[in-house]
């Protein structure tokens, strides 16, 4: 649920994929790479 969250945020961009908390960002990775958005996974 909050991965989905950060997901929409990150999609947003109200939030950057860095500023997501580290437990949340493999899940937040995994919802946008099936979304077909990685290119908003920078590290």
């Amino acid at each position: 649920m909050m991965a989905m969250f950060f997901a929409h945020r990150v999609i947003l961009d109200k939030t950057k994929f860095s500023e997501v908390p580290t437990s949340l960002q493999p899940g937040v990775r995994n919802i946008l790479i099936d979304s077909g958005l990685e290119f908003f996974i920078q590290e």
